[in-house]
């Protein structure tokens, strides 16, 4: 019976690809063979490895329901805004005469075209409307504050 007390040698045969993938990954963080094979035969035995992996799949999970109900509810707000906004256009604006419907395509066309280069622009540039309001909301709060502080020392 082998002693215990010290680390025992165990030879194995992989196939060529694990054999790569295992010195690939043995050289990328310098870290022997011999220490990535043991770590990776710990892991396997291990009991909780199981757990851990589904508690990392969990995690992942719960972050990526996170982000689908924030998509949801920015989709939500922003299909109600556009047809809150149609509903006032389509009330404020008048029914052009039909001899006038040549000049005023041709003008909404030109007003369309810089409408998508200004769309493009703010892409481009990373900033948002939903990230300038929810900027404003907090300094409008401020805003409020300041304002009420001065009334209640004049009472």
């Amino acid at each position: 019976m082998p002693r215990l007390d010290k680390k025992q040698k165990l030879t194995v045969y992989l196939d060529p690809d694990l054999m790569a993938t295992l010195a690939d990954l043995s050289a990328r963080r310098k870290h022997s063979l011999s220490l990535i094979a043991e770590a990776a035969i710990a892991s396997f035995l291990s009991p909780d490895g199981e757990q851990r992996r589904e508690a990392a799949f969990a995690k992942r999970l719960d972050r990526i329901d996170r982000r689908l109900d924030r998509v949801e509810r920015d989709t939500a707000i922003s299909v109600e805004a556009f047809a809150l906004f149609m509903r006032s256009w389509i009330a404020a604006t008048p029914q052009s005469p039909d001899a006038a419907q040549p000049a005023i395509r041709a003008q909404a066309a030109a007003r369309y075209d810089r409408f998508i280069e200004t769309l493009g622009h703010r892409l481009a540039s990373g900033r948002t409307l939903r990230s300038e309001v929810v900027e404003d909301v907090p300094a409008a709060e401020q805003d409020d504050e300041a304002e009420a502080s001065p009334d209640a020392s004049r009472t």
